[in-house]
């Protein structure tokens, strides 16, 4: 599961929240798999860091998929942007991974 946020105001208030997933295997588009707005946003928010998703912020990205109903594939207009994400998380999974290894030999 991989987290696009949108936040808006000085305040940095949530206006827009979807999460999507993507499933190696099935070769299927990424797909939504939550959404919300205001106090319902905020709540995905906290779930998300509970379980230490990573989180990616794109005002842009978060409208468009915002628009999609759950469960509703990412159109192809938007693959482009969402393997950036796919890519950012790649390399932030990586970044703890090395710092889990790193902290184990300790």
């Amino acid at each position: 599961m991989y987290i696009i946020r949108s936040e808006h105001g000085k305040e940095k208030r949530c206006q827009n929240r979807c999460d999507f997933a993507y499933d190696t295997e099935s070769g299927e588009a990424p797909y939504v798999i939550a959404a919300g707005k205001g106090a319902l946003a905020e709540k995905i928010i906290a779930e998300s860091k509970k379980s230490d998703i990573p989180q990616y912020e794109d005002e842009k990205l978060a409208k468009s998929l915002s628009q999609l109903e759950i469960g509703e594939n990412i159109p192809p207009e938007l693959y482009e942007v969402v393997a950036q994400v796919l890519l950012f998380v790649d390399k932030m999974d990586r970044i703890k991974s090395a710092v889990a290894e790193k902290r184990d030999r300790k």
